[in-house]
This record gives C-alpha cells, sequence and structure tokens, in this order.
C-alpha cells in the first residue's frame, strides 16, 4: 500500500470509531461497514486502493489477523472446564468438520459445473469458521459457558484441521496425477497438527511461567507484559510453521497454555490482544472489500448465489446435526451451533492460498464461490448473531428451570467425568 492507502484507511478509522457505539447499536456491524468501504475505494469504486490479489502483504496481514484473534480468543477459555467439557468441540471437529467439507464438495460439484478436485477445494475452503466474526456470540454473556466455549474452540482449531485438506485439493486441482500416495498426505496432516499442538504448548507454557513468575518478583511493567504476551504469539506461530506444523494450531494452543498458567499475572492482556486484534481485522476487511469484493460483483449469477445460501443455511446445519446425533442436546441448541458458524478470515486467507499456490489453473470458480459466501456471511451471521444469541439466552433460561433439561444432562456428564478421573 501506498501512502494515499494507508491514509484512507487511518481516516475511515477515525470517523468509524467516532460513531461506533451507535452502530453497534443497530443491525450493522462492524465487518458489514468495514467490507462495504473497502468496496467503495477498491478498483471497483473510487479506485483509491490498488492493491494486486496476490500481493505478499496481502496474505501476511490475514495470516497475522487470524492468528492473533486465535491467541486471544483461546486465553479467554477456561482449560479446567474445558477439560470436563470437550465432547462438543471434539464431535463438530471429528465429524462435523469432514461432514461439512465433504457436503461443500458434493454441493459445489452438483451446482457449479467444475471438477471434483475444484469442487473439494471450494468445500474444504469454506467448512471452517471465523473466529473474527464469532466474537459477538462467544462473547455474550447470556450463552451457556460450555456452549460458547465449545464454538470457540471449534474456530480455534477447525482452519489448521483443514489446512491439509485444501493443500491436498490446491495439489489435485493444480494436477490429476502427481499428487503423492494417500500415506503422505495422513503424514502431512499429523505433522501439521502434532508440531502446531506440541510447540504451541510448549511456548505458551515456558512463556506464560516465565511471565508469571517475572510479574510475581514485580520484575515487568504492565506495558512490556502485554508485548511479551504478543510475543508468545508471534513465537508459537513462526517455530511452529518452521518445523512444519500448523503456525494457527500453534497460535491458539499457546493461548490456552498462557490462559491456564498466567491467568492471574495477565488480567490485562486480554484487552491488549484483543484490541490489536480487532485493529487488524478491521484492515483485513477493509482489504477484502477493496481487491476481493469489488472483482468479485461481475461474477456472480444464480448458481453462486445458490450456492453460498446452501452453504450457510444446508452444508453446515446438516454436518453438524449429524455430528450431534447422540449428544443428548435439545433442537434449539443444536441449529444455533449449525447456524453461527461464521465464514470469513480463514476462507479468504486459504482461497489467498490456492491462487498463489496454482498459478497455472483457473480458480477463478473458487475464488468466485469463496467471496460470495464470506460476503453474505459477513450480513446475515452480522445481523443475526446479538438477536440471536439473546434468544437463545432466554430459550436456554427458561429451559433451564424444567426437569429433566439439557442443562441437568450436561450438568449430569460433567459429574459423571469428575467422578471416572477421581476414581
Amino acid at each position: 500500500m501506498d501512502t494515499l492507502d494507508v491514509a484512507a484507511i487511518a481516516g475511515f478509522l477515525l470517523v468509524y470509531g467516532l460513531v461506533s457505539r451507535r452502530v453497534e447499536r443497530s443491525y450493522l456491524t462492524g465487518p458489514m461497514v468495514f467490507v462495504g468501504f473497502g468496496l467503495l475505494i477498491g478498483t471497483e469504486g473510487l479506485a483509491v486502493v490498488d492493491v494486486p490479489l496476490d500481493n505478499t502483504g496481502v496474505e501476511v496481514l490475514a495470516e497475522a489477523t487470524l492468528g492473533l484473534l486465535l491467541f486471544s480468543d483461546a486465553v479467554r477459555i477456561d482449560v479446567m472446564r474445558l477439560r470436563r467439557e470437550y465432547a462438543l468441540p471434539l464431535r463438530m471437529l471429528a465429524l462435523g468438520l469432514p461432514l461439512a467439507i465433504g457436503f461443500g464438495t458434493a454441493f459445489a460439484a452438483l451446482l457449479l459445473d467444475v471438477p471434483l478436485a475444484v469442487a473439494a477445494l471450494i468445500g474444504a475452503i469454506l467448512a471452517p469458521t471465523d473466529a473474527a466474526l464469532g466474537q459477538a456470540v462467544v462473547t455474550n454473556q447470556a450463552i451457556p459457558v460450555r456452549v460458547r466455549q465449545s464454538l470457540n474452540v471449534e474456530s480455534g482449531l477447525n482452519d489448521g484441521l483443514a489446512l491439509p485438506a485444501v493443500t491436498l485439493f490446491i495439489a489435485l486441482a493444480a494436477s490429476e496425477e502427481d499428487f503423492g500416495s494417500a500415506s503422505s498426505w495422513v503424514a502431512f496432516a499429523a505433522e501439521q497438527v502434532g508440531y502446531g499442538i506440541l510447540v504451541g504448548a510448549g511456548v505458551g507454557w515456558v512463556g506464560g511461567w516465565l511471565i508469571g513468575w517475572a510479574s510475581d518478583r514485580d520484575w515487568m511493567s504492565g506495558v512490556y507484559r502485554q508485548i511479551a504476551v504478543l510475543a508468545l504469539a508471534v513465537l508459537a506461530f513462526t517455530l511452529a510453521v518452521e518445523v512444519g506444523g500448523n503456525g494457527f494450531i500453534s497460535t491458539f494452543t499457546a493461548g490456552l497454555a498462557v490462559g491456564l498458567v498466567a491467568r492471574n499475572a495477565c488480567s490485562h492482556i486480554e484487552e491488549f490482544t484483543e484490541d490489536i486484534a480487532q485493529l487488524l481485522a478491521t484492515i483485513s476487511f477493509v482489504v477484502f472489500g477493496a481487491i476481493i469484493v469489488g472483482p468479485a460483483l461481475g461474477e456472480l449469477d444464480w448458481r453462486v448465489a445458490l450456492y453460498a445460501v446452501g452453504s450457510l443455511i444446508l452444508v453446515r446445519p446438516a454436518a453438524i446435526g449429524i455430528s450431534m446425533i447422540g449428544a443428548g442436546l435439545k433442537l434449539p441448541t443444536i441449529a444455533f451451533f449449525g447456524w453461527f458458524g461464521p465464514r470469513g478470515l480463514a476462507s479468504i486467507l486459504f482461497g489467498l492460498s490456492a491462487v498463489e499456490h496454482a498459478h497455472d489453473v483457473d480458480l477463478g470458480p473458487v475464488f468466485v464461490a469463496m467471496s460470495w459466501t464470506v460476503m453474505l456471511s459477513i450480513v446475515a451471521h452480522g445481523a443475526t448473531a446479538t438477536n440471536g444469541a439473546a434468544r437463545y439466552g432466554r430459550w436456554w433460561s427458561e429451559m433451564s428451570a424444567d426437569a429433566p433439561t439439557e442443562a441437568g444432562l450436561m450438568a449430569e456428564q460433567r459429574g459423571r467425568g469428575i467422578r471416572r478421573r477421581k476414581s
């Protein structure tokens, strides 16, 4: 970006900040406004910002934003509670995510008239959920903690778990002959997840313990305590990538570890990391509107529109619904899980990666489907987040007064888990 691009975005941030509380009280959300402003100043609008799609800085911005959002979300999670309540996020990750990729693939192959490998790439790119767009839900105190943490953990891990599938389908789309054996891709997925978890846990645990130790001795100032934690997120990401792991899984795991071992010393770190992550997310959505949304506007047809709608209201809800069979949840909770899976930065990042690594392949359908699905998700999930969370919270409060209830079942399941560990 040149100085005019930076000035335009900085001026917009100032103006938005002046009216941000009034915007929050309406049906508009920050991402809606940010993408709309990006479209206004982009190549299809006033052409103030003219950044090429393959610009390395765009991908770095998306990676930094997503990594920091995952880290800040993970720091908020109560790990001890999560140990008792891992069943729901495990179902969504182990069953729901593969089903979402499969359903998305079948839907794209049926509707978009693309090769199977390209359809699979679309399904994999649009399977992960977005931590930034889910903030309004996972921070809403009206929602039961178990539900909020399940959505938070899912959004923190599903992009890293989807990355091996995205990489495989990029290779398949680029060449149907030389893409390696099945065992090589299983090993790649294991390395991505395993190294990511190991590096993130190590960096977060050791770094968090050191910050807590130094804070207890009054060696650290408040500002540098915050900066040190931010450095842990960067360190976890870069070291994981260096050894062949997934940086996003690493940063999320590091955030969990920091929140576990240094929560008392890091009382204000959540606000600091959230503020930095929110700034980067704002810029990312502006850039998305400027360089991706504009070109995609002219590519919309009824097939793409139907796919975008179906991806949100059919693909994920069906996958989550199947993954929750036998979980003992009532229909409103299953529907809440199924609907609040917004697509955003992870899908954008995967789309940019596909363009970068498949130069000789026409991935126009992939990018158009991704762009319109993310745009629709920003509007639909943003417009329903506050009211939807409030309605679900009221239902939960009313329902939890009855017996037997879903709330009682959850408590009973937690009690059984505690008794098993004690025995």
